[in-house]
């Protein structure tokens, strides 16, 4: 299968249905409380990009979005794969684009948090040079977040 990795708007074709099945999967494995989840209106404000994979027919199979910060830190979020996609490197394209978006913008450090239940996510992100780090901002106390930092 091949794929492509773009920036788009988010209310782009495909993304709200990402979206909805990332909530799913997210609200499956935490408590609502525990969950981070940007949503569409927020995913358009200024300093957030979003990035969908796509295959050959235009289907989006994958998202992330980069947040960027003042303090010239950005942060990872929304980042999902579809079930039917995963384990093809989609999710190393979009973390890929990410990190060099961020490069492009200036960001020195991309920050992130995950669920510990997410155990390829997390794999993928520690092959990748993320390092654990103390919760940050509104996960510290959180038992269901964890947090990865990585220098650019």
């Amino acid at each position: 299968m091949t794929t492509s990795v773009s920036a788009e708007p988010a209310r782009s074709p495909g993304v709200a249905e990402l979206l909805r099945l990332s909530d799913e999967f997210t609200f499956a494995l935490y408590p609502a409380e525990s969950c981070y989840l940007l949503d569409i209106s927020e995913l358009e404000r200024p300093g957030v990009t979003v990035f969908v994979g796509r295959n050959e027919d235009g289907t989006a199979l994958g998202m992330a979005a980069l947040v960027q910060k003042s303090d010239g830190s950005a942060e990872l979020k929304r980042m999902f794969v579809h079930a039917d996609a995963r384990g093809r490197g989609l999710a190393g394209s979009l973390l890929g684009a990410v990190e060099a978006e961020a490069v492009r913008g200036g960001v020195a450090t991309l920050q992130l948090e995950t669920g510990p239940l997410q155990h390829a996510a997390i794999a993928l992100y520690e092959r990748r040079g993320y390092a654990r780090i103390p919760n940050f901002g509104d996960y510290v106390g959180d038992p269901h977040s964890v947090c990865y930092a990585k220098a650019l």
